[in-house]
Order: C-alpha cells, then sequence, then structure tokens
C-alpha cells in the first residue's frame, strides 16, 4: 500500500507546473500520511470503492435533480436566452404573435435540457467504473473539486456527443426550434438587420453540461465538508481520512 501511494504521489506531482510543485507536495504527503494512519489502513479496493460511492451518488443526485420537470428552470441552473438571442428577441416582440416569445423559448430550452438530462447517468457510470487506484487516490487527496473536475475531464466529449442530438430532438419535441426559426425569419424581415441564424441546440447543450457539472460540484463539496452526509460505513472510513 505504501508502496502504490509513493507511486502515485510521484505521479502526481510531476505532472504539476514546477512553481506548484512544492507546495502540493507537502499537502498530498500529510494527507498520504493521515491515510496511511490508523489501526486499519485502507486498502486500494476500500479506496476505489468509496471514490466511486462517492461519484455515484453526487452524479446520481445532479441527473434527479435537473432531469426533472422545473429541474433547470426552477434552479439556478437556468438556461437563459443567448445574448445575440435576446436581441433578437427584443426586436421580434414588438411584431404581432410574438409579445411572450422570451418566456416561451426560455421555457422550452431548458424543458430540452430536462429531458436531456436524463441521458447523462450511463456515461456517468462508464467513467466512474473506470476509475483506478490512482485515479481514487488522487481525488481523495485533491481539492475540494477534484471529483467533479475528473469527471468533467472523462464525460464532457462523450456528453457533448450524445447531449446534442438528444438536445436538438428535444428542442424540436417541444417546438423550440420551430419556434426560434419563426423568431430568426421574422427578424431577418426586419429592414437594415443583419441577418442570422444561431445553432440553439449547440448553446442549450453547452448550459447544460455546465449547469450538470456545477450541480454536481456542489454536491461533492458537500460530501467533504459534512460527514453526515457519507451515509455508508465505507464512505464514513475512507473520507475521515481526508478530514485530519
Amino acid at each position: 500500500m505504501r508502496r502504490t501511494l509513493l507511486l502515485v504521489l510521484t505521479l502526481t506531482i510531476f505532472t504539476l507546473p514546477a512553481t506548484a510543485q512544492l507546495g502540493k507536495l507537502s499537502k498530498l504527503a500529510d494527507k498520504a500520511g493521515s491515510v496511511l494512519k490508523g489501526d486499519s489502513p485502507l486498502s486500494n479496493e476500500e479506496v476505489g470503492n468509496a471514490l466511486k460511492e462517492a461519484l455515484d451518488q453526487g452524479v446520481g443526485k445532479a441527473v434527479t435533480s435537473l432531469s426533472a420537470q422545473d429541474g433547470y428552470l426552477m434552479s439556478p441552473y437556468k438556461i437563459l436566452l443567448p445574448e445575440e438571442a435576446q436581441a433578437i428577441v427584443s426586436r421580434v416582440s414588438a411584431l404581432p404573435g410574438f409579445g411572450n416569445v422570451e418566456q416561451d423559448l426560455t421555457l422550452r430550452i431548458n424543458r430540452a435540457a430536462e429531458l436531456a438530462a436524463q441521458k447523462a447517468t450511463p456515461i456517468f457510470v462508464g467513467a466512474i467504473k473506470g476509475l483506478t487506484f490512482q485515479d481514487a487516490m488522487n481525488l481523495l487527496l485533491g481539492e475540494d473539486d477534484a471529483a467533479t473536475r475528473y469527471l468533467e475531464g472523462n464525460t464532457s466529449q462523450a456528453l457533448t456527443g450524445e447531449f446534442q442530438p438528444v438536445i436538438r430532438a428535444a428542442l424540436d419535441e417541444v417546438n423550440a426550434n420551430e419556434i426560434w426559426s419563426k423568431v430568426v425569419t421574422a427578424y431577418n424581415k426586419i429592414p437594415f438587420v443583419q441577418p442570422t441564424e444561431p445553432e440553439l441546440d449547440i448553446y442549450v447543450t453547452s448550459r447544460a453540461l455546465d449547469g450538470m457539472f456545477g450541480l454536481i460540484e456542489v454536491k461533492e463539496t458537500e460530501l467533504r465538508d459534512n460527514p453526515a452526509l457519507r451515509n455508508t460505513e465505507l464512505l464514513r472510513k475512507v473520507f475521515a481520512r481526508q478530514d485530519k
């Protein structure tokens, strides 16, 4: 266990910029000592399984929350129209039939994000299952958002690839693309404006993922800071070591 941990620390330290290595070395060494102390030192399997449990919990709560109706719309992660869209909507809202277009589009793009969020779990599960002991130790000894950043780095590309077609289809399902097409068409008929055709699905996908990782980070911080949320013996045992 000690030899494996030293290897993890070495690999972690030498991936850091030179100016940050000394400070990180001291911090990681202190935390590593805490992991190795006690009558029952942690095994590789315990560390790995505890981090997987923690990630499962954070991801599960985030996906469940954001994929529910109003999960995005009534949360701090509500998706607003992009700035260029707001300028267009402002001009178009004065036209007959478009008076409530901003509220309508905002509702529909958040509904699309809520539908797409249901597709996130398998991708997160794959990343969590692939967690190695080295990954787990880096996360346990890392910053308060280390697990979130791990997921972000290992799932963002796959999530974007999966989310975007789902978002596009979801926008169609809630008629947001149709409404946006009408808005853009009406806007482009206004004299002397610069014609536009923004890709709404790309924007909504990006903001939906920002919200997802934002909530996962909140859940990670809560678990690290609040021992009462560690609801299994394994979580209590492993995360107690990071508290020392």
